[in-house]
């Protein structure tokens, strides 16, 4: 099938963008790789630092002709999707020293959970938190004793901050690990309703916990389609999975042999083998092209609008929101998960999930195949499915059909003909909505404004009974260099309880909403933010402002607006707390959401 000719002219596009960039960084790539790994020159107590608690691996790793690969690992058993990482370590080592080669543990890298984190304190350090595992996996790997690495991450910023680290050590292979989804538990859209039953003083705290728990009742990913099951989808669409392995439940015997072979497939990419493949070579332009029409056509967190920016220029590669717009008007949506819809992850992997997609996509001439992947020459790998017989892995071709049309879709009968995501700009600036899940008559409204400064001021108030009529709801000074840009999930639950009673609502913000945002229409990522002088700093209550996700408009249409003196806030209580003090210098140095809110810079 030949290229849709707008993909063609957006992966143009952004070749042309990053020619510059690009070369530099390719350059570097090309150096490192010359000097190769380093621990057959290490000083003889250097090597015996590196190899003073590998057992019986020492041998190995001394004589240097053995292939070594790091594991950098967010495990940590608060988090469900991260806690099945805790055995993971010894498959891997046991795997390889079978195959003949050694594996050490490299490093570990935090991992917050959001869903903890949701209108706490501790949210102001989420989005930082991407850069931090980016630097940490950096120092793991610093010591440049591997071949490959594996990455071992599933959530919200831990594989955005690990693709950056891997694209910083790109010379190298690398293959990402995930661990699953959590089997299925309480329906997403009943853990909604006494969420909303709870906002509205119906439901206890008791019966919103019993709800709660529930819903995340074991190891493993969220069942929802929020940022975390988005960062898995995007690691097939761009080749760093094994095919299919992105929602194969946790401490399962398939799951187990996914980790082992991607293991195994890691170190024979390397630089000692017949088939070196650095990860500098599969995420080029053509991935994250891939990763976007993805994005699009699974109707995906509205995070991955930040991420994928600061993904890519960790390659040399810069994107635009432009980029995002336009694939999104050829994308067609071809899934509904929660909150788009009322089956969650499992459901959709058993109707065929990304396979049955990928195929789809390619099929439309909506997807570059000509890319390299992990498994190979070509996005065609990522048709087939993973099967485990009698203790061998081996694939499959997916199906071609839909297993169940009410939660994916052919391209020949989407959802949607057009992509979940829409780029908003205007006297406002420019943000982002996410549209999957908003119903065609909520993607158009024009209301007085009522301004916030922080979300307990919403929430204050709505329980004061202040939202009587139609009302765009605005929450400023949420952007990074404010206070570390949180997440407003928190609102969805009132702003829908407003929308259910007729009234016409919708949020603008410089701050984020959660991946699982729903069916408000939400102007989020706004730019320029508050506190760097944008337009959304000189909104009052009562100017009428206009929001069309349809034609893509975000105006203020009150005059004189854009004439005031900007609005000013107390962020001192932002400062400190929680570990807030130690990232001053991370508000200070950050940049803005379209840029990918990123303290490196262009690398």
């Amino acid at each position: 099938m030949p290229l849709h000719p707008t993909l063609e002219r957006v992966t143009e596009r952004v070749i042309a963008r990053s020619e510059p960039t690009r070369r530099r960084y390719l350059d570097r790539m090309a150096a490192a790789k010359s000097q190769g790994p380093a621990r057959a020159h290490l000083s003889c107590s250097g090597q015996a630092h590196a190899f003073a608690a590998a057992g019986d691996d020492q041998t190995r790793l001394a004589e240097a002709n053995a292939g070594n690969l790091g594991i950098v690992t967010a495990y940590n058993d608060m988090l469900s999707a991260h806690q099945p990482f805790e055995r993971y370590p010894t498959l891997i080592r046991d795997a390889i020293r079978a195959a003949g080669g050694t594996a050490q543990v490299a490093g570990g890298v935090p991992a917050m959970c959001d869903g903890v984190t949701q209108g706490e304190a501790g949210m102001e350090l989420s989005l930082f938190s991407r850069d931090v595992i980016a630097l940490a996996a950096g120092v793991a790997l610093s010591h440049n004793t591997f071949d490959a690495a594996v990455y071992l991450g599933v959530c919200d910023k831990i594989v955005p901050g690990l693709i950056i680290a891997a694209q910083s050590f790109g010379h190298m292979p690398a293959v990402f690990l995930p661990a699953g989804p959590m089997t299925s538990g309480l329906p997403n859209d009943e853990k909604a309703k006494v969420r909303q039953r709870f906002a509205a003083g119906e439901a206890t705290r008791a019966e919103l916990l019993k709800a709660e728990m529930a819903a995340y009742h074991g190891p493993g990913t969220c069942t929802f389609y929020g940022t975390a099951n988005t960062n898995q989808m995007l690691m097939e669409f761009m080749g760093l999975h094994l095919p299919g392995s992105s929602f194969v439940n946790p401490n399962t015997d398939l799951r187990d042999a996914l980790t082992v072979e991607g293991a195994k497939r890691a170190l024979s990419l390397s630089a000692l083998g017949n088939h070196y493949t650095p990860v500098c070579n599969i995420l080029d332009e053509k991935a994250f092209v891939n990763g976007i029409v993805g994005l699009n056509a699974t109707g995906g967190s509205t995070n991955l609008l930040i991420h994928l920016i600061a993904m890519a220029r960790a390659g040399g590669i810069v994107l635009d929101w432009e980029d995002f717009a336009d694939l999104s008007e050829i994308t067609p949506l071809l899934a509904r998960v929660y909150p788009n819809g009322l089956a969650d992850v499992n459901q959709f992997h058993a109707a065929g999930g990304l396979g049955f997609m990928i195929g789809q996509l390619l099929s439309s001439g909506l997807l570059h195949e000509d890319t390299q992947t992990v498994a190979g020459e070509g996005l065609e790998n990522y048709t087939h499915e993973p099967k485990l017989t009698d203790g061998v892995l081996d694939w499959a071709p997916g199906t071609k059909d839909s297993l169940n049309e009410g939660i994916l879709r052919p391209a020949t009968d989407p959802f949607r003909e057009t992509g979940g995501l829409s780029r908003l700009a205007g006297s406002l600036g420019t943000g982002v909505m996410k549209v999957s899940a908003v119903a065609p008559e909520h993607r158009i409204v024009e209301a007085p404004a009522r301004v916030f400064h922080d979300q307990e001021a919403v929430k204050a108030a709505f329980k004061a009974g202040e939202f009587t009529g139609n009302v765009i709801i605005v929450v400023r000074f949420q952007g990074p260099k404010a206070n570390g840009m949180p997440e407003l999930h928190s609102l969805t639950p009132l702003l829908g309880i407003l929308q259910g009673r007729g009234q016409k609502v919708a949020l603008v913000t410089d701050g984020r909403m959660s991946g699982a945002s729903g069916k408000v229409p939400s102007a989020i990522h706004v730019c320029p933010e508050a506190l760097d002088g944008g337009p959304i700093g000189q909104v009052q209550d009562g100017d009428i402002i206009r929001i069309d996700a349809e034609a893509g408009v975000l105006e203020v249409l009150t005059e004189g607006v854009l004439q005031r003196p900007h609005a000013t806030a107390d962020l001192s209580a932002n400062q400190w707390g929680v570990g807030r003090d130690m990232f001053t210098a991370f508000r200070n140095t950050v940049g803005s959401a379209n840029t990918g809110a990123t303290v490196f810079g262009d690398f």
